[in-house]
């Protein structure tokens, strides 16, 4: 099953919403919108894979996205 993102309303994001994340946040959601997997990201940041999945539900919460897809679709939004 696959969701419909255009279905599920999604909070305006302005630019600014990125100044909400922090500046290793912002490196982790640019990876993972780029199509990194969480090992690959955790390499190229040199941080654990449990890292990157702790700053991903840190920044779900942030932007308020429930799902990987929202969390891509929000990150294109923001220009990253």
């Amino acid at each position: 099953m696959t969701a419909d993102l255009s279905t599920r309303p999604v909070a305006h994001r302005s630019p600014g919403a990125v100044s909400s994340l922090s500046p290793r946040e912002v490196q982790v959601l640019a990876h993972i919108a780029a199509g990194y997997t969480h090992h690959q990201t955790s390499k190229r940041l040199n941080i654990s894979q449990s890292s990157v999945e702790t700053y991903l539900q840190r920044i779900r919460l942030k932007l308020d996205v429930p799902t990987r897809a929202h969390l891509i679709r929000a990150a294109v939004e923001l220009g990253l």
